[in-house]
């Protein structure tokens, strides 16, 4: 039998080899478990990957998760990983339309320009100074909560007293996110900005009163300590590349095409069915970690399945031969794409657009945010390519969810994706169409992703991008002491629906793994 192949013991076996499974592949092996990632594609990444979309063009564009915050440094050195993010010196950039002209909020490029695009969008200094508090408060508390997301899981009161800060914690962790943007900002326009990390991949209201907006918000300030979102240089495909890489050379097995279909388990011993394009086979081991979905957890293990989860994204890749110029002349283009550029995210405007969906309508004026990784990092673009001046842009759509899709989900992204685009037109000197890149077949480069979609291609259920609503990182009555046990003492989940998961962070991975080690061989 060949090394690379299945054989029917293991310590652990891995269903999934996504970003989070490969994590604690390599963290098993290093330790000098025997290991097995079972994958059902075959690649390895799940939605952490790097593709070529267009016909005959060397770009390689991170097709589904395209930015990184929340991976621990702790993961990147502790396997080894040949794997670094590149800063981006730009935050974002949102274009408006004020008094019939076009103007917009730059921030980013030092404190000076900052300040100065906040007067030159409303006027005085009130609204930078206000953004400055806020931000300083989010800023202590991801330096104080960051670091406890790779240690077993607090109480709330042990991570409230970590935060040490009253005010931080109703704002973030007691009360609606939107009370706080109301209280703080009164600009319109920055209101939006600041809760637009809260609508990532989560459709809620400013005002939900689950806080799953608040969760979302959280997880999105809190990355590296700092918040700060960094570029994947060569593409998101480097890290899982990198993992996989990390995780054979510690001795892991990794079979792709090997669905896994039942775990059958004892509490103490586990057998995992998988099936092949040559029929069905099954290993056996000590410990099973699930990098899916709760859902198919329950699926695999028989239990009862969780309610369920409804993505609320619409992902659109695209390749320009160059850049579009804006109305606002005050801003280079270079510049207001390097960061987040948000489109129809005005505080008024993205509540209407909830309201819209919610009825289940597809919002009129649909909010999304945008960004250019080639200006970062053009490694993932052929060497012609760049000569030419080509660059890649990313958008990401909010307020769009599954339900809305199901009546006929080609023609909706269709629907989707032209009002999506018209958004941003209205904020650019020459339409986006007339920038698009063609490929070899003469088609434009542009490809849109539903929540449908990603769960035709990935699995994802509903295509909910965090596998389920995202959960506070403390502990409560249904968690166990790393926030990845399952009702089965010996199959614990490492995806994205583990507490403290969501975003591409290696956490849940990593916490698995040491649940294992801790628990020994027995």
């Amino acid at each position: 039998m060949s090394p690379h192949e299945p054989h029917p013991t293991y310590d652990a076996v891995i269903v999934g080899g996504g970003h989070n499974g490969l994590v604690a592949a390599g963290y098993l092996a290093r330790a000098g478990r025997s290991v097995l990632v079972l994958e059902r594609l075959d690649h390895t990444g799940g939605a952490a990957v790097s593709t070529r979309p267009f016909a005959g063009v060397d770009a390689r564009l991170s097709r589904y998760s395209y930015l990184v915050s929340l991976l621990p440094e702790k993961i990147v050195r502790d396997l080894g990983l040949r794997f670094r993010v590149q800063g981006r010196t730009i935050s974002s950039y949102t274009p408006v339309e004020r008094d019939g002209r076009a103007t917009g909020l730059l921030v980013g490029g030092g404190e000076e320009r900052t300040r100065d695009a906040f007067a030159r969008l409303t006027g005085g200094e009130r609204e930078y100074a206000a953004w400055r508090r806020f931000y300083g408060m989010t800023g202590e508390v991801a330096q104080r909560v960051f670091p406890t997301l790779t240690e077993p899981l607090p109480s709330r009161d042990e991570l409230r007293r970590r935060v040490d800060d009253d005010e931080a914690w109703r704002v973030l962790f007691e009360e609606p996110i939107g009370v706080a943007v109301e209280e703080r900002f009164a600009d319109d326009l920055v209101r939006g900005v600041v809760l637009t990390d809260a609508l990532i991949g989560t459709f809620a209201d400013a005002h939900d009163p689950s806080l799953k907006q608040n969760r979302c918000f959280l997880y999105h300030v809190i990355g590296g300590g700092t918040g700060a979102w960094d570029v994947p240089v060569g593409g998101m495909g480097a890290l899982t590349d990198a993992l996989a890489a990390a995780a054979r050379d510690a001795g892991a097995v990794i079979a792709t095409g090997h669905e896994a279909v039942r775990i059958a388990t004892d509490g103490r011993t586990a057998e995992v069915t998988y099936r092949t394009a040559d029929g069905e086979g099954v290993a056996s081991a000590r410990h099973v970690l699930v990098n899916a979905a709760p859902q198919a957890l329950a699926e695999l293990t028989g239990d009862t399945p969780p309610g369920p989860a409804e993505g609320a994204q619409l992902k659109v890749n695209m390749l320009l031969t160059r850049l579009p110029r804006l109305r606002d002349t005050a801003v280079d283009p270079r510049e207001a794409f390097a960061g987040t550029f948000h489109i129809a995210e005005g505080y008024r405007q993205l509540a209407a657009a909830h309201a819209q969906a919610a009825a289940g309508e597809l919002p009129t004026a649909p909010p999304s945010e945008i960004y250019c990784h080639s200006l970062t990092d053009p490694s993932i673009l052929g060497a012609d390519l760049v000569e030419r001046g080509y660059q890649t842009l990313t958008l990401f759509g909010l307020h769009t969810p599954a339900r809305l899709f199901e009546r006929d989900n080609d023609a909706v992204r269709e629907e989707l994706l032209k009002a999506t685009l018209a958004q941003l037109d209205a904020h650019l000197a020459e339409p986006l169409a007339d920038c698009l890149a063609l490929d070899a077949d003469g088609r434009p480069c542009i490809e849109a992703r539903t929540p449908l979609d990603l769960e035709r291609d990935l699995g994802l259920p509903g295509g909910n991008i965090f596998h389920r609503d995202l959960s506070w990182p403390y502990a409560d009555e249904s968690t166990g002491r790393w926030g990845v046990e399952t009702p089965h003492a010996n199959v614990l989940l490492c995806g994205a629906g583990a507490v403290r998961g969501g975003g591409v962070s290696g956490v849940p991975g990593h916490n698995a793994a040491m649940a294992v080690l801790e628990a020994g061989q027995g």
